[in-house]
């Protein structure tokens, strides 16, 4: 182990022995140079506290703006060498050099003052400022004269700096030190022997600087000498100390003070030149002399925070290389030129709005480099604000609330700390702390309005926006998230929320349904605003939606009514004058406001220049006297319009008649029809008779395919049948011209064809003209058996004819006979009861009527005519005449009279069957019968008499 080494421990022994601690504070005596990690001393032993309380309260070193050269170790409770320590660097010449710096606590607050000593090592040698030093001396310097030397300079201290000189052996110099007041010693070079320049004009000297440490460190230079010509007097100041004051912060170019030598020596060697020879290494170049006048100026800046006092050495040599030296001390005046500096120890960003009074939020450390009154500080934050500064010791302060937070009214804080010092005028430096008020959720949402209005037109779209409803709560984040409710409620019984709908998170309303004006004009609900904290909270408003008319409904006219059915007509008589009220045209709006002002206007008149319409009140007037030549009919189309936009309107038609008296009115207005308006229903019309037209004429299509399909198949199944059907028919004739035998409204029909089997004899009908109806079609058939197809397809459904009314009465003249005497109105029109069956004289005496007039007829035909004229008419040809003398059916009896003599044998056979079986049913028939029989039923036709016996037969 080194010697150096012993002894920094043996100071550090000593140091920590003289440990004091007064007040919170404790002072630590430390060689400079040491190592990395070395022990500076045991902390938490010496101020009395737990290393749990050093982790605990976050303990740190607090240094300010000086660099950190002393670290804490938390885990062992001691002060360890950080950065290795210059003390040269960090004091140069000041003595002593001490580090000072604080330890901080939290959980609570707590600092501690520690100061440093930094003790100097011999760890720097003596150096010279210039290594070649120049002399030119004149031989005839005399002995003992004096060459003041550049001094060496040593940064270490004490025993560590330098100590002496010496030089190198020579023949003609020696070395003296020189000790100068207020402590510093000349170093000068005594010239023992005198100089010859003919022996040696060169002289080389080496100074040697040693300083007092151990090991002890020197530093060298060399003095060349040059021996000149003969000057034997050298330069004298005037006095070797000069003292001056300046300010600090004194501008460039100020003059200090000034020196002043004289040389005894006349000429250039009496000329005499001044020089700034050394300073401090501190200040190398901060001021110089005028060579000439010897007036010494600044060059450099002066702080007193940096130096309180300098010392320059003058120096004055003449041309010969005589010298002589003085030193000015200069101290310098502290003026208040520096802020306090504020340094920010602890703080907090963030404080919540429900933090009680006294609650540290900073703690602040403020630090001036000026001395006295100028070094004192006071601190002061801004007005109205709920905060406070305290101080706590010298240059300590803490921030604290004083009142309640708010968030809502103020969600952050900047707060401006000022401190001053005393000086005159004062300086003061300021901070902006930043603090942020986190929330509370205190505050429910309000809402932007007390109540809120909206309007929307009728017949709005559904799901339209109508407004929107808005509230702001003063909290932030989720405690500020607003959420908006429909509160239940109904309308008219129908519940709200079938009108309108509420966006949550917009609070946009809209419309569920479209609405009517004329329903409903206006309702009301309630909207929830709640926000998101927890507990949520929550405020309602309430919503009136008034709803806004349109022209959507026309006007519609109350007087004069308009009808299909009857004509209504004003009267107008003609002595009416000028603005005659001829009537007035009523009618309503149910729409509102200006949608309902109706306007009158005429459209169409038959005479324009008669009437007026009242454009407001509708009032049909007269604009001209009445004469005698105005039409009684007068027609007037008056248009009445509303006043939306777009405007609807409707239309009346006003029939006038201009006259005197009702009669004369109901006269002209028996023809009045309505004139057919070709308005827009045209095109419907002519569509709807197109459509009637196809279907009638398909309709026709078809009835005359199914016609013509039935008659092929009757004539089918007419084709496998032996002898024509002859149906009944009730003794009731009529004279067709008033001569013939065919006396009744009933005609008969006889049809002939080469085919026996198709024959056939048609039913009568009531006849309205007197002629013989004539069938030219061979495959007629009866018109019942169109009705009742059943007849030939069931032999055993007898065809009974359908009773007339039973007030029909026949009188024994009635009945036919040759007289053809015509019944009563009501027989021709088929009322009255059904007659009895005729007797079989009356059948025979038809027979031979019909018969008569048919050969009649036959005598009398031309070629291709009929001799019918009298009784039929004229266009009636032999081909639409049926030949009678071929078959003759008599009706009520299955005989036929035939020209064909087997033809007639069959039919006389049949004839006389036919009378015997009803002259048994005559003879069966009680004497007592009533005085109206029962209607018999229709006689069997041959073909269903053939079916009904080969139904027996079976």
């Amino acid at each position: 182990m080194s010697d150096r080494t012993m002894t920094r421990q043996i100071l550090l022994f000593i140091s920590v022995l003289s440990l004091s601690s007064v007040h919170g504070q404790v002072s630590y005596s430390i060689p400079e140079e040491m190592a990395k990690g070395s022990l500076v001393g045991n902390i938490a032993q010496d101020l009395g506290l737990d290393i749990k309380r050093l982790k605990s309260g976050n303990a740190r070193i607090y240094t300010g703006d000086s660099a950190e050269y002393i670290e804490l170790n938390k885990e062992r409770g001691v002060l360890l060498i950080k950065e290795r320590i210059d003390r040269e660097a960090l004091c140069g010449q000041t003595t002593p050099c001490a580090l000072h710096f604080q330890i901080i606590l939290e959980n609570p607050m707590e600092f501690y003052s520690i100061t440093v000593e930094v003790t100097d090592v011999n760890d720097n040698p003596p150096v010279f400022k210039k290594s070649d030093i120049t002399f030119r001396i004149s031989e005839s310097a005399l002995t003992g004269a004096k060459f003041i030397l550049e001094r060496a300079i040593d940064p270490d201290v004490g025993i560590n700096g330098l100590q002496s000189y010496s030089l190198s052996s020579n023949g003609n110099f020696a070395l003296k030190l020189q000790n100068q007041p207020g402590g510093g010693k000349n170093v000068e070079m005594i010239l023992q022997k005198s100089l010859d320049r003919e022996k040696q004009e060169q002289i080389l000297i080496v100074l040697t600087a040693m300083d007092g440490g151990e090991p002890q460190i020197s530093g060298t230079a060399q003095i060349h000498v040059t021996v000149l010509d003969a000057n034997d007097n050298a330069p004298i100041f005037t006095q070797p100390i000069y003292r001056a004051t300046i300010t600090e912060n004194a501008q460039k170019g100020t003059v200090v003070t000034k020196v002043s030598a004289h040389d005894a020596d006349q000429g250039t060697n009496g000329k005499i030149t001044y020089s700034v020879t050394n300073t401090q290494d501190d200040f190398p170049e901060m001021f110089e002399i005028n060579y000439v006048d010897g007036e010494v100026i600044l060059t450099g800046e002066i702080d007193y925070e940096k130096a309180h006092h300098y010392q320059i050495h003058i120096q004055a040599s003449d041309d010969g290389g005589l010298t002589d030296s003085c030193k000015i001390i200069l101290d310098v005046i502290d003026i208040n030129d520096n802020k306090p500096a504020i340094n920010i120890m602890s703080k907090t960003n963030v404080i919540t709005e429900d933090s009680k009074p006294g609650t540290v939020v900073t703690m602040i450390n403020v630090q001036d480099p000026d001395s006295g009154e100028n070094g004192k500080v006071q601190c002061s934050i801004n007005d109205n604000i709920p905060f406070t500064i305290k101080s706590t010791t010298n240059n300590f302060f803490t921030l604290v609330t004083d009142s309640d937070l708010d968030r809502e009214r103020a969600p952050e804080y900047n707060i401006s700390v000022t401190c001053s010092d005393e000086g005159v005028p004062s300086l003061s430096s300021s901070v902006t702390l930043t603090l942020q008020i986190s929330d509370v959720n205190d505050n429910a949402p309000v809402f932007e309005r007390s109540s809120y209005e909206a309007y929307i037109l009728e017949n709005n779209t559904p799901g339209l926006s109508i407004f929107t409803v808005k509230a702001r709560d003063a909290d932030w984040n989720q405690n500020a998230r607003v959420s908006y409710i429909l509160e239940d409620s109904s309308v008219n019984g129908v519940p709200v929320s079938s009108y309108v709908s509420v966006s949550a998170d917009s609070g946009v309303v809209h419309s569920v349904r479209s609405f009517d004006y004329e329903q409903i004009k206006d309702f009301q609900f309630r909207v929830k605003a709640q926000d998101g904290g927890s507990p949520p909270l929550s405020s309602n408003v309430t919503v009136k939606i008034m709803i806004q008319d349109q022209n959507d409904n026309a006007p519609q006219v109350l007087y004069p009514v308009q009808t299909s059915s009857s004509l209504v007509a004003e009267m107008v008589p003609r002595s009416a004058d000028v603005g005659y009220l001829v009537t007035k045209v009523v009618a309503v709006d149910v729409d509102s406001g200006q949608n309902a002002w109706l306007s009158y206007k005429l459209q169409k008149a038959t005479d324009r220049a008669l009437f007026e319409v009242g454009l407001q009140n509708g009032e049909i007037r007269t604009i001209r006297q009445v004469n005698d030549k105005d039409a009684v009919k007068q027609r007037l189309t008056v248009v009445v319009e509303d006043n939306g936009q777009p405007s609807r309107s409707a239309t009346v038609n006003v029939n006038v008649a201009v006259a005197d008296s009702f009669p004369e009115v109901l006269s002209e207005f028996t023809d009045f029809t309505h004139d057919k308006e070709y308005n827009d229903n045209l095109t419907f019309y002519l569509v709807l008779a197109l459509a009637v037209v196809s279907f009638l004429f398909i309709t026709c299509l078809v009835v005359i395919i199914s016609v013509k399909i039935y008659r092929w198949r009757q004539s089918r199944v007419l084709y496998h049948s032996n002898l024509p059907v002859i149906p009944y028919y009730p003794p009731r004739y009529a004279d067709t011209l008033g001569t013939g035998t065919l006396q009744h409204v009933y005609n008969y029909e006889v049809c002939r064809t080469t085919d026996s089997r198709k024959s056939d004899c048609k039913f009568v009908r009531p006849c309205s003209q007197n002629v013989l109806i004539m069938d030219p079609s061979s495959t007629g058939t009866m018109q019942r058996m169109q009705s009742e197809q059943n007849i030939l397809d069931e032999p055993d459904s007898p065809v009974e004819q359908k009773p007339p009314n039973a007030d029909w009465r026949f009188t024994q003249g009635q009945r036919p006979g040759p007289s053809g005497a015509g019944g009563p109105p009501e027989m021709a029109m088929g009322t009255g009861p059904w007659p009895n069956p005729p007797t079989e004289a009356e059948q025979l005496q038809a027979l031979m009527a019909a018969a008569n007039e048919v050969s009649e007829a036959t005598a009398t035909l031309g070629p291709g005519t009929m001799g019918l004229s009298t009784r039929y008419s004229p266009q009636f040809t032999l081909q639409h005449v049926p030949d009678y003398r071929q078959n003759v059916y008599i009706p009520g009896s299955t005989a036929t009279l035939t020209s064909n003599p087997q033809q007639q044998q069959q039919q006389q056979m049949l004839m006389q069957q036919q009378m015997a079986a009803q002259q048994q049913a005559l003879q069966a028939q009680p004497s007592e019968a009533s005085a109206q029989p029962e209607p018999p039923k229709a006689a069997q036709t041959p073909a269903s008499k053939k079916k009904s016996t080969k139904k027996e037969k079976k």
